[in-house]
């Protein structure tokens, strides 16, 4: 199809896939400073976008801005301006604030040049280089005067001609390839390059959506005349890697839906009976999505529900009640959790809970010893086992389940999509198993839609009534002492504390690690109180004797690491202190103070820290604000942009090259409707003039969302 729209075969684009160094005629150190930026091909080249764009002074000469800055109201003389010249002399200045200064001269004036903080520049600055200064520039008693400004040496037989005012792209470049080479590189390519990438959407479809064609778009991207064409260019691109993603979820959806799953049928009668087990009355929220859930689990298409919820919002209790629905359809249930400590207190807890019934539930971790592993692993194979609770280990081949009809993944942000599909794939043949995943950490809309669009959502807004509110506290360092006395005060009164390090054992970083802080609270402000460590390198059944003791109340404080960041449920811990708080990440530290204040007394967490970024302040400033896990996603969202927060390493997915989910919201739903139309008028995308689309989908996202068996 060309960029008309026209049904042709797509050109063989040779261009795209000659090697840079043939087509550009490369030396080797170039080639590899191409190669460390991914870029090995004229296609790849292609790809290599620009990140932002800008305007780029024309050259004109001193006496020139002098006269057209006094010809301006003395408030508005400065200007964003570019002259060339000869460097007539240099001044270091040292002390407090350091500075360079030099005088800039172009033969019909001169100008004064002055840097601080940029300490690098004395190496390239001596009189007599030539060079481009570009920057804003103000008139100081009849002189021009730059602060800060960009200097681009030149050297006089290879100076290119003076030039004119211009856009100019600005790209993801590297200290051995700055942003102008890779531009000079584009530049010798765009025009053939562009003309042979294949369109993939029809003109009519285009013209409905005010797309412009591809080829376009890449010259465009690359060397635009204006912001307008940028824009459009920009528009074009991201659209087309957003409708490629929701292609493949809308494929992904509909592969679901001609799969077969157990019927569970949940009748008034037997709601009741599953609510009367909990001591506790659900919540609205809850009973809402456990009717939803419910309502999946009767239909014979599987489910695949994200059951999303703020930290303490009771949706293990939700799942626990969905599994109870499973069994008494004489099913087998399976609830897989990120970590052992995590599975051992599901297992604990659902244990305590189902105790007296006939429910039968196991523990499947990797920890096991071989005999006992092959015990539990033989009695899920036979049915012998209701409910199975387990890690990754859930997952090895030789773990199988006689009649799985409902699989539960708790942090569903800790697995793959490739995971889920495993654990998918253990129901008996001809079956799918309906799929449940739990998230603490929200999801914010514009994730929501992208690869979680092929889950149903179920939310869980407000929390259990008797929880209290945590309230949260900043200390730096030099304060730290306050916020132990503060921990000090609170296990005086019969209290208990969580203590957490980012480090296991000492480290060249100056990190406290478990083993040193236990050490120097026992010997100083946590002198006579119980305390314990705890980490994840750990053996099982060394952390499940510190928990019980840590729930029993036998131990005041616990110093550990992120390992208790989910499930550990202790209602009289009421106070925790986050020491190098900055280290971690928004969710994870919102995790982290929810183990606090899960009883009646409500709770505080001491964040103890000196960021030394903006992110990381920008981060404690945003944990202290609110305690709303919702807020907490869309925050983190906006501080670390969504390529960090659900990049491809933490989702198997490629990340987006132009998209931005934080500035292109109403462009994915519009890519949502219209792959949601595509796909119901070409379920398999087979028809000749989709062949390139149906392409792009399966080679960008196929394994990531298991599509190879589309069609």
């Amino acid at each position: 199809m060309d960029e008309k729209g026209r049904h042709n075969d797509p050109p063989q684009g040779e261009i795209l896939a000659r090697p840079l160094e043939r087509a550009l005629g490369l030396a080797p150190p170039r080639t590899k400073a191409f190669a460390s930026l991914g870029i090995r091909t004229v296609g790849e080249l292609l790809r290599h976008f620009p990140f932002r764009v800008e305007q780029e002074a024309g050259e004109d000469s001193i006496a020139s801005h002098v006269a057209m800055l006094e010809a301006k109201p003395s408030a508005e003389r400065a200007a964003h301006i570019a002259v060339r010249g000869t460097i007539a002399a240099v001044r270091p200045s040292f002390g407090r604030k350091p500075r360079l200064e030099a005088t800039l001269d172009d033969g019909t004036g001169t100008a004064r040049l002055v840097f601080f903080n940029m300490p690098w520049l004395r190496g390239k600055l001596h009189p007599g280089r030539q060079g481009i200064v570009e920057g804003k520039a103000k008139l100081e008693r009849g002189y021009l005067e730059f602060v800060n400004a960009k200097w681009t040496e030149v050297v006089e037989d290879r100076a290119p001609a003076a030039r004119s005012e211009r856009l100019r792209a600005v790209y993801p470049s590297t200290e051995m390839l700055p942003s102008r080479l890779i531009e000079d590189a584009v530049a010798k390519v765009l025009v053939e390059a562009s003309a042979a990438v294949p369109e993939t959407l029809l003109d009519g479809y285009r013209a409905e959506r005010g797309l412009i064609g591809i080829g376009a778009a890449y010259r465009g991207m690359h060397a635009p005349k204006d912001d307008a064409e940028f824009g459009r260019a920009r528009t074009r691109l991201a659209y087309d890697e957003l409708l490629a993603l929701q292609l493949a979820v809308a494929l992904k959806r509909r592969m679901r839906a001609v799969q077969g799953a157990p019927e569970l049928a949940m009748g008034a009668a037997l709601e009741r009976d599953i609510l009367a087990r909990f001591p506790f009355e659900f919540t609205p929220d809850q009973l809402s999505t456990f009717r939803e859930i419910a309502k999946d689990l009767a239909e014979s298409r599987p489910m695949n529900r994200l059951l999303q919820g703020d930290v303490g919002a009771g949706k293990t209790a939700v799942a626990l009640a969905s599994m109870l629905v499973a069994v008494t359809n004489r099913h087998q249930a399976a609830l897989m959790a990120p970590t052992e400590l995590l599975a051992e207190q599901h297992f604990a807890s659902i244990s305590r809970f189902l105790a007296g019934t006939s429910v039968r539930v196991a523990l499947l971790t990797g920890s096991l010893a071989a005999s006992e592993r092959t015990r539990i692993r033989d009695l899920i194979e036979m049915g012998e086992v209701d409910i199975a609770i387990g890690t990754h280990a859930l997952l090895t081949g030789d773990v199988r389940f006689q009649a799985l009809a409902l699989a539960v993944v708790d942090e569903q942000h800790r697995f793959g999509v490739a995971q889920r599909a495993e654990l998918r794939g253990k129901a008996p043949a001809g079956e799918t198993p309906h799929m449940l995943v739990m998230t603490a950490t929200p999801i914010p809309r514009t994730l929501s839609l992208t690869v979680y669009g092929d889950l149903d959502v179920s939310t869980i807004r407000h929390r259990p009534k008797d929880r209290a509110p945590v309230h949260t506290r900043v200390l730096p360092e030099s304060r730290a002492a306050d916020a132990y006395a503060f921990v000090r005060e609170r296990i005086d009164r019969g209290e208990q504390a969580f203590i957490v390090v980012p480090a296991v054992e000492e480290s060249d970083l100056g990190l406290k690690d478990v083993a040193g802080h236990l050490a120097m609270l026992s010997k100083g402000p946590l002198a006579g109180k119980r305390l314990a460590g705890m980490h994840g390198r750990m053996k099982a059944d060394e952390r499940d004797a510190i928990m019980d003791r840590f729930r029993a109340g036998e131990i005041d404080a616990l110093v550990a690491t992120v390992v208790i960041e989910v499930g550990v449920d202790v209602p009289n811990a009421t106070v925790m202190a986050i020491e190098h708080a900055d280290r971690f990440g928004l969710a994870q530290l919102h995790q982290l103070r929810g183990r606090v204040g899960r009883g009646p007394k409500g709770g505080v967490c001491v964040l103890v820290a000196d960021p030394i970024t903006d992110d990381g302040r920008a981060r404690l400033e945003a944990i202290k604000s609110t305690d709303d896990g919702f807020r907490i996603s869309e925050l983190d969202l906006a501080i670390r942009g969504p390529g960090e927060l659900f990049g491809a390493r933490q989702s198997g997915l490629p990340p987006f090259k132009v998209a931005d989910l934080a500035r292109d919201l109403g462009l994915l739903e519009r890519a949502r409707r219209d792959a949601t139309d595509w796909i119901a008028r070409s379920p398999l995308l087979a028809a000749d003039d989709e062949r390139l689309i149906r392409r792009v989908v399966l080679e960008t996202y196929g394994e990531a969302l298991g599509l190879g068996d589309v069609g």
